[in-house]
């Protein structure tokens, strides 16, 4: 069974965003306006880049990446590995960046369930909750940033459920306050 991992960039009250901000609410671009810059916390995304063997990622975020991921030199690992996109509306992939298109969460199973080594889900706020409900997760890899930031798309389901439960297995704080919080999900 392949490894499931989940990274963000996160607030410590759930927001999450890409780096270079999102449209639609007044704090957006805060992971690189908010705390001085320090190399040393993006360096687990070098590791997640040279670890994963696929890129999961549903379609709002596949459709944001495809035009500019494949011409960035720091994403050459991402470019190189099979891509999938969850999406129940995509009809094609981008020929610029192709992808496999995978319709159910059911059909995320079922690739979990396939030889290989570690599958990550980039951005996909709303994919990366849905994988969550149902029992899919088994690792977060969090930057989480020292702010509050009420509005904004959560990391983390607001669902009715049972207590998942999880295990710190690495952790770093960095001299900007942002601290690195891996977790795996306890079955």
């Amino acid at each position: 069974m392949r490894t499931l991992i989940v990274t963000a960039f996160v607030s410590v009250d759930g927001v999450m965003e890409a780096p270079g901000g999102e449209p639609g609410y007044r704090n957006t671009g805060w992971t690189f306006r908010s705390v001085e810059m320090d190399e040393a916390v993006y360096e687990m995304k070098t590791t997640e880049q040279e670890e994963s063997t696929a890129l999961l990622m549903g379609r709002r975020s596949y459709e944001a990446f495809a035009p500019v991921w494949p011409s960035m030199e720091e994403f050459s690992g991402y470019n190189s590995m099979p891509r999938y996109v969850v999406s129940t509306t995509l009809t094609e992939d981008d020929p610029r960046w192709p992808a496999t298109v995978l319709r159910t969460l059911d059909d995320v199973a079922e690739l979990k369930g396939t030889e290989g080594g570690p599958i990550t889900v980039h951005g996909s706020a709303t994919l990366g909750r849905a994988l969550a409900d149902a029992g899919l997760v088994d690792r977060y890899h969090l930057l989480v940033f020292p702010l509050l930031l009420g509005a904004g798309k959560r990391l983390f389901s607001d669902s009715d459920k049972d207590t998942t439960k999880l295990n710190l297995v690495e952790h770093e704080v960095y001299s900007n306050g942002v601290q690195k919080q891996v977790f795996d999900v306890v079955r």
